[in-house]
């Protein structure tokens, strides 16, 4: 599809990078994705969703914890062992199937890896956003209440189970420069005035892509 846009967002926990990644979706009119993801995994694998959601962005020990919780009846009772589809490599391919099929239409997705999964598609635009710790704090406590101590407790165990679940599935470092095509802190602009920011950038890429499209052309003698 010549004008596919897909943009992928991870992000800090309590920066906003969901409800960033909702307006994009919303101004450029196309689909957005985030715990959907699971569902859509769950559907075209034909496994319980829960089991997904037990696993939801955490790195390989993590995900063993979804085989503790008494999920031994998927397909058809009989329980899988690791080397088998319901492994930890087994649940992040099966994932990994959804977005790519999902991407073949322009979308926003949040989180699990979607630009590494997507690394090879010309339209994927990998986003990062964090904030400042004041911000995040504000956000988390507006959102779930509860004291500031439980707040930056919540916001470190957050942040080190996506870090750990990217740095384990991608080689690259979570919420390192070098691994996005754009980081930006949130707090600076604000929320609206970011994903301002984000649209014009898109459309500057856009536009240096189709000059570059252009003058690769071979000349035309009419």
């Amino acid at each position: 599809m010549e004008d596919k846009i897909i943009l992928t967002i991870g992000r800090q926990f309590g920066s906003g990078g969901r409800e960033i990644g909702q307006r994009l979706a919303q101004e450029l009119g196309i689909a957005y994705y985030d715990s959907e993801l699971i569902s859509e995994a769950a559907r075209q694998s034909g496994l319980c969703e829960e089991v997904f959601q037990k696993a939801d962005e955490r790195a390989a020990t993590g995900l063993s914890y979804a085989f503790t919780m008494g999920y031994s009846s998927f397909m058809g009772g009989a329980f899988t062992p690791y080397n088998s589809v319901l492994s930890n490599d087994g649940l992040f391919k099966l994932q990994s199937d959804a977005i790519r099929r999902l991407a073949e239409r322009s979308c926003v997705m949040v989180g699990r890896c979607a630009d590494y999964i997507l690394r090879d598609d010309p339209a994927c635009l990998s986003i990062f956003i964090h904030s400042s710790v004041e911000n995040r704090l504000q956000r988390i406590l507006s959102r779930q209440g509860g004291t500031e101590a439980e707040a930056r407790e919540l916001m470190g165990k957050k942040d080190k189970q996506r870090a750990a679940y990217y740095n384990y599935y991608t080689n690259k470092t979570w919420g390192m420069a070098a691994s996005y095509d754009l980081c930006i802190d949130a707090s600076i602009l604000g929320l609206e005035e970011t994903v301002a920011y984000i649209l014009r950038f898109i459309e500057r890429r856009k536009a240096l892509r189709q000059q570059r499209k252009e003058a690769e052309r071979p000349p035309h003698f009419g």
